[in-house]
């Protein structure tokens, strides 16, 4: 199996356990239900998720799964805290990718982390379609655009704190992400 950079993956993720993949596509469907549901990723689901994760890659697979878990779950929380401080993510979607990342590993997170990306798209533009926000999106887009060349935060207009902006909820992405891998994989379709 390939790495998304196209190297050799580490021996311990050369096979994902379905005890291990189970546990992050529950965790996944948990999570996408509560933020399709009230906009939230609750720390009671993702801080034990988390400590779950760990705990089962190191007994499934020892000192290389603590390693994997360990690395997934940094992984998964460095990648997107500049965008929680940015106010462009919510905090529990950022836990939920560190605990998914404790289940998955570093190199399969990368791999759901950009598929997440590509289905969350999918979602805005069928949002923005649907709420009749084109015009104003192409301007949240030129905002940020210029204070992406000026180096300067862009202004409210384009925050999670704006009320009046449309608002993707990250978490029913990334879950779709998860079940969808989940079935792939069993599947035995070649990811």
């Amino acid at each position: 199996m390939r790495g998304v950079a196209g190297s050799q993956r580490a021996p311990h993720e050369a096979y994902l356990k379905p005890i291990v993949l189970a546990g992050a596509v529950l965790l996944a469907l948990a999570a996408g239900w509560t933020d399709l549901r009230s906009r939230r990723i609750p720390n009671w689901l993702t801080v034990p998720a988390l400590l779950i994760g760990i705990v089962a890659n190191t007994v499934v697979s020892g000192l290389s799964g603590l390693k994997a878990s360990l690395l997934g779950a940094g992984l998964g929380l460095a990648l997107l805290l500049p965008f929680v401080l940015l106010r462009s993510l919510g905090a529990g979607d950022w836990k939920l990718a560190g605990a998914l990342g404790a289940f998955t590993g570093p190199a399969r997170l990368i791999d759901l982390l950009l598929g997440s990306i590509a289905v969350a798209g999918v979602m805005a533009v069928a949002l923005v379609i649907y709420k009749r926000r084109t015009r104003q999106t192409i301007r949240n887009i030129g905002h940020i655009l210029i204070s992406l060349v000026t180096f300067r935060l862009p202004g409210t207009q384009v925050s999670l704190d704006n009320p009046d902006s449309l608002k993707v909820p990250y978490g029913v992405a990334l879950a779709f992400t998860v079940v969808l891998y989940g079935i792939f994989w069993t599947s035995g379709i070649a990811l």
